[in-house]
Parts: C-alpha cells; structure tokens; sequence
C-alpha cells in the first residue's frame, strides 16, 4: 500500500469522480485508475461502485476512508515537522478556536505569534468545541481551543486547563438594565427576552442547560446568529444575551454580571493523545500561556 494510492483513493472519494479526480490531482485518468485498482487488489475488496455518472463508495471503501485520511494528515504533519527544523523561518499552524474566543482571546495570541514567527501560515477553524474535538480526532487540526468537559464519548485527547471565565449578559446602553442590582441570578432571566446562538455554540447549550436547572424555558426574541450577529441583535435592543467576560468587555454594551460562579466556563487547549503537535504548533502554544500569564 503506497501513500499515492490513499491520495488518489482519498481525493477521488471526495470528488466522486475519477476524471476530475485525475485532474485535481494532475495526473493522467487511466494512471489513476490503474493504481486505485493495484490498491483494491492489495486489500482484496472493490473500494467503489463504478456507474456510469454515479461513483460512491463501498463498505469497504468507507471503512477506509477515515483511516487514509488520517495516514495522509499524519504524513503531512511529519513533513512539515521536518521543514520546520530550520528555525521555524516556515511551516503552518492549524488551530481550532469557538467563535467567541476568536473575537476575544484567539487575535491577540495571533498577533503575538505572528510577530515572533512571521513565516508560519497561520489556518484557523472557527466551531463549536464538538466539531473541533472531531477535526482534532481526524487529524484536521494541530491544536484547539476548547471549552471542556467533552462529554461521554470523547476521542482520546490530551487537555490542559487554561482558564475559567465567566459568562456575563448584556444589554443595550439605550434599552432599561435586566435588573435593579449589580448583579444578577439565572433566575432573572426568566421571562426576559433573549437573542440566542444558533445550534452548537457551547454558549447555547450552557444557557439552556442553566435555565432549565432554575425550573424554566428562556424566551428567545431571535436565535440562530453567530456572535457578531448576536451582539448586534443586543446593541439594536431584541434582547439580552449571554456571553463571556472577555467578549463583552469589548462589545459596548452595559454588562450585568452574574451571582457567584455558576455561570462559568472552563476553556482549555487539546490536542490528539496519540500524535503530540508538531514544533510550530508547540510554540503557539507557549505563546498562549505567555499571554494569558501576562494578562
């Protein structure tokens, strides 16, 4: 088995198509199509139906595609960690962050690293932790910011906490507070209108999960937003929303915090236990610290 083989068996799974396969990948159809067969009578099973117009892929080409997927991505990995030797002046970072760490924590951390390692292409997966772990499992990804815990059947990774935040609401300067006091329980969102994250922000489950233990259903004006979104939505006055701390003290809008720490959420750094982070993701990583130790 020859990791020609697995790209080319890999890309035309993708595209389902062997001719625009071939020329994604450059070379000549019938040459594709000779090593996909070399490939099947290797393993001993067809990996792909062959209809005219109609490519998919058979038992045994879905049990394999996961796995060449992964034989790929840790080959590019090692490649790159090679190049990388040279006093990272080259190489590539991908790092997974949730959408708000990306508007508060991640641009900072960016811009300090970029400045020390201005050769590193720097790719980054904005998602919720759930599709993040699942990148990360799948090779897709060198690093991630997550918010854990992960949950019951969790892929094995390796996770070091690097802070708790708390969650906040805020409303707009121009509408009445959410209440009198400083500060304020879950309880007072009851009743209150609410503009909520769409389906698989870690906010959205938290908030929902946190009302429900108070005894009630939120009340939501508007869901489905991104975070730029949501806090629009609140700036227009729709409602108040639930966000973290770092989030909305760059937002501009009035911030009414909550009662001791219950709503509070755990942000960590994960990466695959069975493959560490190659040097340039290694040394995002310690950038990451710094910061936060700075802050």
């Amino acid at each position: 088995m020859q990791l020609q083989q697995l790209r080319y068996f890999a890309t035309v799974a993708e595209v389902r198509h062997f001719t625009r396969a071939a020329e994604t990948l450059h070379v000549a159809q019938p040459s594709l199509s000779q090593q996909i067969r070399a490939l099947e009578r290797e393993l001993g099973a067809d990996l792909f139906h062959r209809a005219r117009g109609n490519i998919t892929l058979t038992d045994a080409g879905e049990a394999l595609l996961p796995l060449a997927r992964r034989i790929l991505a840790d080959t590019d990995t090692a490649r790159r960690e090679v190049q990388e030797v040279a006093q990272l002046r080259r190489g590539r970072v991908r790092l997974g962050a949730p959408p708000s760490l990306c508007a508060s924590l991640v641009p900072d951390v960016l811009r300090a690293y970029h400045a020390r390692y201005p050769g590193i292409e720097l790719f980054i997966d904005e998602g919720g932790s759930r599709d993040l772990v699942r990148d990360l499992a799948a090779g897709a990804l060198d690093l991630a910011v997550i918010i854990t815990p992960l949950g019951v059947g969790a892929p094995a990774l390796t996770t070091t906490e690097l802070l708790h935040e708390d969650l906040v609401v805020v409303s707009s300067p121009s509408a009445p507070p959410p209440v009198r006091r400083a500060r304020m329980r879950v309880e007072d969102l009851r009743g209150l209108p609410m503009v909520m994250f769409r389906r698989g922000y870690d906010l959205r489950e938290m908030t929902i999960a946190a009302c429900r233990a108070a005894g009630f259903e939120p009340s939501f004006t508007v869901e489905g937003g991104e975070m730029d979104a949501v806090l629009g939505f609140v700036r227009a006055g729709l409602g108040v929303a639930v966000v973290p701390g770092m989030v909305a003290a760059r937002s501009g809008l009035r911030v009414t915090p909550f009662d001791g720490d219950r709503m509070r959420r755990t942000v960590a750094v994960a990466h695959r236990k069975d493959a560490p982070p190659p040097r340039a993701a290694r040394e995002l990583w310690g950038v990451l610290l710094e910061h936060l130790g700075e802050a």
